[in-house]
């Protein structure tokens, strides 16, 4: 106790060389954030006091970009070109297309741990580095939570979402237009990928299969597409592929989890009331899945905003697109209702 009222002495205002000291000492002290999702607010705030510099060896907050779209984009657009209309200073483009599994049918399946380590290096990312991720204007939250969850699953230890660079630009915070700079590179660590937080095919075939059978551990399956799709009456973007849903899957479109208006994640309590409405049980496991395992990190990201579940929760990389090629007719694993 003595010390604490020592220190609130008037010694503190009077001494101004002290005083400068503390202000100073106070002011160079790196900025955190408090959530998973941080507001447009507090990652320019922290871009402000934890800048990417070449000079300071202090952590750094780095804004990466994560834009991507979906193959019948009505407009063609690509995450790149829309990088280059308009992105936060020093942010990195990270591409899901090319980051990512180049030799699996699939796209952008998870990459592997030199590939993602090597694609940071070259990025300058470093290890202890505060990522926030942040999507298009044009769409609000879409993608970047799949970059946010492949950072995750390589094990970076600070990473966030931005909520979102619609109203970043909305209100007034700075952008810029033109190709990514060069960075220095770095030699990012090679890392394991956490498989806890992944689920393959054979499994989810497994949990499927096993649907309202007796002594099934209750997995539930959240399915990020849009309803017309879970349902099997509109088609997939991807030519060729049948739309329907697995056996005891769960619709939560996209849609339903941001605000119509800002393109933003719904606030906590609205999200919880969300899931318990669509039936999901807290207290059970949950694999999210999607189209190609982009979106199904939105459902991923909105748990945790929530915090809605006790954290077993796991992304199907392959979704429907894998999903849809390799199950088998006879085996009677996608579902329509008309």
């Amino acid at each position: 106790m003595a010390a604490a009222v020592l220190l609130r002495r008037p010694v503190l205002t009077t001494n101004k060389f002290l005083r400068s000291r503390l202000t100073s000492s106070a002011m160079s002290r790196p900025y955190s954030f408090d959530s998973y999702l941080v507001t447009p607010a507090e990652l320019d705030k922290s871009l402000q006091k934890n800048a990417p510099s070449r000079l300071s060896t202090a952590p750094r907050t780095v804004p990466v970009c994560g834009s991507w779209f979906l193959p019948n984009d009505p407009e063609k657009r690509n995450g790149y070109q829309v990088f280059k209309k308009g992105h936060i200073r020093k942010s990195r483009f990270f591409d899901l297309d090319k980051i990512a599994d180049t030799s699996s049918p699939y796209p952008h399946m998870l990459p592997s741990p030199e590939v993602f380590s090597n694609a940071l290096s070259e990025l300058g990312i470093k290890r202890d580095d505060t990522i926030v991720v942040y999507d298009t204007a044009e769409l609000g939250i879409f993608s970047a939570p799949r970059v946010a969850w492949t950072f995750k699953v390589f094990g970076h230890p600070s990473v966030h979402l931005l909520n979102n660079f619609k109203l970043w630009v909305e209100q007034g915070y700075p952008v810029e237009e033109g190709e990514q700079e060069t960075f220095e590179r770095t030699e990012y660590p090679v890392s394991e990928l956490d498989k806890s937080r992944v689920v393959a095919f054979e499994e989810v075939r497994e949990i499927a299969l096993d649907y309202n059978k007796e002594g099934n551990e209750g997995v539930q399956i959240l399915d990020a597409r849009s309803e017309g799709r879970w349902k099997g009456v509109d088609p997939e973007p991807r030519p060729g592929l049948s739309s329907g849903h697995m056996p005891g899957s769960i619709s939560v479109p996209v849609p339903a989890l941001l605000d119509p208006k800002t393109k933003a994640f719904l606030p906590p309590d609205e999200l919880r009331k969300i899931f318990e409405q669509k039936g999901v049980d807290p207290k059970k496991p949950v694999i999210s899945s999607c189209g190609t395992g982009v979106t199904a990190t939105v459902i991923d990201a909105a748990l945790t905003e929530a915090g809605y579940g006790d954290g077993s929760r796991r992304v199907y990389d392959g979704s429907w697109t894998e999903w849809a090629q390799r199950v088998k007719p006879s085996e009677n694993l996608i579902l329509k209702e008309q």
